[in-house]
């Protein structure tokens, strides 16, 4: 898990620091973006030829320990 973790990576200079794969100009928002929408894992690693398979997986384990670590406080349901 932990060598997942490592391919998100962050740089002040690239997307304001932003958590983004391996140091490229993607960033962990926009892979989880197309996910949201329904694009397949299989349409993204077309679209953007230098990611892979494992990048994907990082994003989705990235997203989910950032999730685990949020204090619940009284919400009624997700805005957006």
């Amino acid at each position: 898990m932990k060598d997942l973790l490592r391919r998100i990576t962050f740089n002040k200079n690239v997307l304001c620091g932003k958590p983004i794969i391996r140091g490229l100009r993607i960033s962990v928002e926009a892979v989880l973006e197309l996910l949201a929408k329904g694009v397949t894992e299989q349409e993204i690693l077309e679209d953007y030829s230098e990611l892979e398979p494992e990048d994907i997986r990082a994003v989705l384990l990235y997203a989910q320990h950032m999730v685990a670590k949020e204090d619940v406080f009284d919400r009624v349901g997700a805005q957006g």
